[in-house]
């Protein structure tokens, strides 16, 4: 286990992203039934609940689970969904972050990093996230949420299930399944 430790040191990692998923798997996969919920959340810094009922009857969601607010990785994908976050909305579609770290910081990770474009929810404990199979217990930390985005359509069904540590192809992968959902409904 020491030669490990130090070999993944050198290269600049910890053992603890080991226990992320694999890229590419998540545990809830398509044509599953998305667990309901109701969070507290945030868009533009204002505070509000957010139900996943209530919100997919305006049309599909793209929810991601993210690590913790204002990290690197993080950050880049909140920007990268709020670029895209009209295109979602053109598409009929609402983004919906949710994390299980800091949650104390939503209402400003909403508004600064997310750019006031789309929610963004505390999920305290995780709880939310183990629903999903997109919670990581580290050892001797408090369990946060894997990088795992899902496009969940009006009646409940996950379309797409998407489990990467890199952010950068979230939002092509949710883009391309809601296209495809709405490619269907012409």
């Amino acid at each position: 286990m020491k030669s490990l430790t130090k070999i993944a040191m050198s290269f600049g990692i910890g053992l603890s992203l080991a226990v992320i998923p694999a890229s590419g798997i998540a545990a809830l996969q398509k044509g599953a039934k998305a667990p309901d919920f109701t969070l507290s959340a945030a868009q533009g810094g204002k505070p509000f609940t957010l139900s996943l009922k209530q919100t997919l009857r305006k049309g599909p969601v793209v929810l991601y689970f993210f690590p913790a607010a204002f990290t690197p990785g993080c950050t880049i994908e909140a920007h990268l969904f709020a670029e895209a976050s009209d295109d979602f909305n053109r598409l009929g579609a609402r983004v919906v972050g949710v994390t299980a770290g800091n949650i104390e910081r939503v209402a400003e990770f909403s508004k600064s990093e997310c750019r006031d474009k789309f929610a963004v929810a505390a999920d305290p404990g995780a709880k939310v996230a183990a629903k999903y199979d997109s919670a990581v217990q580290r050892p001797g930390q408090a369990a946060i949420s894997s990088r795992t985005s899902y496009v969940i359509a009006p009646n409940g069904t996950i379309l797409l299930s998407y489990t990467d540590s890199k952010p950068q192809a979230h939002v092509e992968k949710t883009m391309a399944a809601v296209r495809a959902w709405k490619a269907q409904r012409r």
